[in-house]
């Protein structure tokens, strides 16, 4: 039997979970070494897995690779199933990757309040939770049996509900006591909206079991395209509603969005990167999965009306984006408009559209991750989320006002960073079979430059305010954080063609599984 690798990189992290809250209270700086350790152990893995990926495969061969099957609940046909395809891929990547970063901007975000030292913060369980959140969202991305799917699909909402309602932002205008308050609210309305998808969910994946007889993607995608499995058109429409509602609300999508800048707004800057970066990109790649591979009829008669709500969120979201006094705010509204694009590309049913989807889930988690970090940074110095309590930062923090730029710019899909490849590639690809929707798109890209420059330019520039006249510039750590990021933005801005080439042939697998062509340009005859 061959290394299952893929089981190693998702125990691996949950290992790391259970050895970093063993560590004994009094040593909390051991448990943050530890688990910057089991993360970067992880990301060697996600390597391994990226090396080991070969993108030109046969497809004859099957979609999935370094796939591993063992049954698991036999009486009702569940199975032990994971597999990659060049999105998964991506993705378990770009978590991997993410997570150290996470794990070092955290650094001291959970060490005891220096209010009280009665007031304890479990550093160990902080840290430990962010391990069992990867653990989860990793194997999420490589289960190819739908019941294995879902329970961590839904699983991961308890370390996250922890998080948010356990170690939230510092950083609160009103007091401790209004904060543990409102970081209450924000975990419990995250819980009940996910857990309401989640249930809603549960109901489809009891029907398809019905209906298919076991929860296998690949036999069923198999099945349904040899003619041996036929759903009833109503039947299969009811399941694909079951299904994309819960990864709406994960994505999150317009107007299942509400509890995304709540939690954002009241947790810390690494674990709102962990949410927006990391968590949000399990409902896109499952309506990419589980969506289209399972449901492709249903998923063309839903096309209209999502490419709608998609678009909606593009211009909401980044409308209220431009009205926001939080920066955190800011930035959640913002990635939910960014999430509109997503969404639009998936459903454009192009290759360049869904191309661009993928490789946007890429690049948006590392643009969210660089400014939302730097904005941590920028938040623990000055003690205030809010955005006029800023002014002239740029002069005493020059490194910190630069990387806060550049994230900046990478959010408002500036060319040569990376998410504006990604967004040119999804607008062309809904543009050449939706064009009025494309057009209309193209608002969120002026919007964008709105919110983030004027963003910019008043935590930045102008007159040097008091209160940050002796803010220290970035630390060491705090670069090591960022500059990775910088250069990730910049290098894929430049040169996507390594994420691109992994990508392509699972999204031309995708196209197959929906029966899509891309539209062929209507060209004048030559007289």
């Amino acid at each position: 039997m061959s290394f299952p690798l893929l089981t190693a990189t998702a125990v691996l992290p949950a290992v790391g979970a259970i050895a970093t809250a063993a560590v004994p209270a009094a040593k909390r700086t051991a448990a943050k070494w530890l688990a910057l350790l089991f993360s970067l152990a992880t990301l060697a893995l996600a390597v391994v897995i990226l090396v080991r990926f070969d993108p030109n495969a046969d497809p004859e061969d099957g979609r999935f690779q370094l796939t591993e099957r063992h049954s698991w609940i036999a009486d009702f046909g569940v199975r032990y199933e994971l597999g990659v395809d060049g999105i998964a891929v991506a993705l378990i990547a770009l978590t991997a990757l993410l997570i150290p970063f996470i794990v070092l901007a955290g650094w001291n975000d959970a060490d005891p309040l220096e209010t009280g030292s009665s007031r304890w913060r479990p550093t160990q369980g902080f840290f430990a939770l962010i391990l069992a959140v990867e653990a989860m969202v990793i194997i999420s991305f490589e289960a190819t049996d739908v019941f294995l799917f879902y329970i961590f699909f839904e699983a991961m909402l308890i370390p996250m509900y922890f998080l948010i309602g356990g170690f939230g932002d510092r950083a609160h205008e009103h007091g401790e006591k209004t904060a543990a308050t409102q970081r209450s609210y924000a975990a419990v309305k995250f819980l009940l909206y996910n857990l309401a998808g989640g249930l809603i969910m549960l109901a489809a994946v009891i029907g398809l079991y019905v209906v298919a007889g076991n929860f296998s993607l690949q036999e069923i995608a198999q099945a349904r395209a040899d003619g041996s499995l036929v759903m009833a058109t109503d039947t299969e429409r009811w399941l694909f509603l079951g299904f994309f509602f819960a990864f709406a609300v994960k994505a999150p999508l317009w107007p299942l969005h509400t509890w995304l800048p709540n939690a954002m707004q009241e947790s810390t800057a690494p674990v709102a990167v962990l949410i927006t970066a990391v968590v949000d990109k399990v409902g896109t790649f499952a309506m990419l999965r589980f969506c289209l591979q399972l449901f492709p009829e249903a998923s063309k008669w839903a096309t209209p009306v999502i490419l709608v709500l998609a678009l909606i969120s593009i211009v909401y979201g980044a409308l209220l984006a431009v009205g926001q006094r939080d920066i955190k705010r800011l930035v959640a509204y913002a990635s939910i408009s960014h999430f509109g694009f997503i969404v639009m590309g998936i459903f454009a049913m192009t290759s360049q559209g869904q191309s661009g989807a993928t490789l946007y889930m890429v690049n948006h988690g590392i643009s969210t991750a660089a400014l939302m970090l730097v904005a941590g940074f920028l938040i623990s110095r000055r003690g205030s989320r809010l955005i006029a309590d800023y002014g002239g930062v740029q002069k005493v923090a020059p490194v910190l006002a630069g990387t806060f730029l550049i994230g900046s710019l990478a959010t408002l899909s500036l060319p040569g960073l990376a998410p504006f490849v990604s967004e040119f590639l999804v607008l062309v690809g809904t543009f050449t079979r939706y064009p009025v929707i494309g057009i209309i798109a193209t608002f969120g890209i002026v919007l964008a430059a709105l919110y983030t420059l004027v963003l910019y330019q008043r935590t930045m520039t102008g007159p040097v305010k008091p209160e940050v006249a002796t803010m220290p510039d970035l630390r060491v750590r705090e670069v090591l954080v960022v500059a990775p990021l910088v250069v990730l933005l910049i290098f894929l801005g430049v040169y996507p063609k390594p994420v691109a080439d992994i990508i392509d042939p699972a999204v031309e697998q995708t196209m197959s599984d929906v029966h899509k062509k891309d539209p062929q340009p209507e060209v004048e005859a030559a007289k």
